[in-house]
């Protein structure tokens, strides 16, 4: 078993994995046997439900009944596509010092958590990457494919994944970090604890596809973090689906730019409100 890296006070650091998800049973099952395969096990995994059916439920019971680790089911109703909504209620749900956010329909490889812990560094987050599988093999990609060189070859060279430079797995090349907030995905995103509550976490405001991990991103620059990126670590497939509504996209970049016109880091609508108890 993979040990954790100490914290400053010589205690081992403990990670947490919310997985999002809504109403999409079959990549989410396989999602969360991906996390049971891992080098180094999450110490618990939040499964945040943005008003998924019956389906959901019974799949995360399942899962949870077997699983070497905590599993929380976290439901809120189904009010449209709030991702920055039910990435908040998975975070609450969370115990530990260390979060990774992660898609239900993003298959982590196998050392996906060891290599999180492997990265995370006070004063920084971490953004992770993604393998795209196409249409026709996401109905059956699962953790075999994931922690097998061979099947992901085989896939490579019959077109089935693109983006595939990012399975190469290279821990000793140097991180870089920067305040960028080009292609930050909170579908593979890491974070301290402490650093997320400082930041009262993700605006819900942000209802529709888009914008809300670019938001949460330039107000962690502002509290005084900087982005860590490590192409060749913490690898996940993203599964293919289709396009979101992209409607409220418009609305979406006026609060982005509100962000960025505004010196503040911390977002009144967010983790922790006056009239939520928490």
């Amino acid at each position: 078993m993979i040990e954790s890296p100490p914290l400053a006070d010589g205690a081992p650091l403990d990670i947490a994995v919310v997985v999002a998800t809504y109403n999409n049973q079959s990549a989410l099952q396989r999602v969360l046997d991906a996390l049971r395969y891992q080098t180094r096990l999450p110490d618990e995994v939040v499964v945040a439900d943005d008003g998924s059916g019956e389906g959901t439920r019974l799949v995360v019971e399942e899962f949870a009944a077997s699983a070497p680790f905590r599993v929380e089911h976290a439901w809120h109703e189904d009010r449209g596509f709030r991702a920055a909504a039910v990435r908040n209620l998975g975070i609450r749900s969370t115990r530990s010092a260390y979060i990774v956010c992660l898609d239900g329909d993003c298959l982590p490889a196998k050392r996906f958590v060891e290599d999180h812990l492997r990265v995370a560094e006070k004063g920084c987050f971490y953004v992770g990457r993604r393998v795209l599988v196409d249409r026709e093999r996401s109905t059956s990609f699962d953790h075999r494919d994931a922690n097998s060189v061979w099947r992901r070859l085989r896939l490579l060279a019959t077109g089935h994944l693109s983006c595939a430079q990012h399975m190469l797995r290279l821990p000793f090349l140097p991180a870089r970090r920067s305040v960028s907030a080009k292609s930050v995905r909170t579908s593979n995103f890491a974070f301290f604890r402490e650093d997320i509550y400082a930041v009262n976490g993700f605006n819900e405001g942000f209802v529709g596809w888009g914008r809300e991990d670019s938001e949460l991103a330039e107000r962690l620059f502002k509290y005084g973090l900087r982005r860590k990126d490590q192409r060749f670590l913490a690898l996940c497939f993203h599964l293919w689906h289709e396009s979101n509504d992209m409607s409220r996209l418009q609305t979406n970049d006026a609060l982005l730019q509100m962000t960025l016109d505004s010196p503040a880091y911390f977002c009144v609508n967010g983790l922790v409100r006056a009239s939520r108890e928490v």
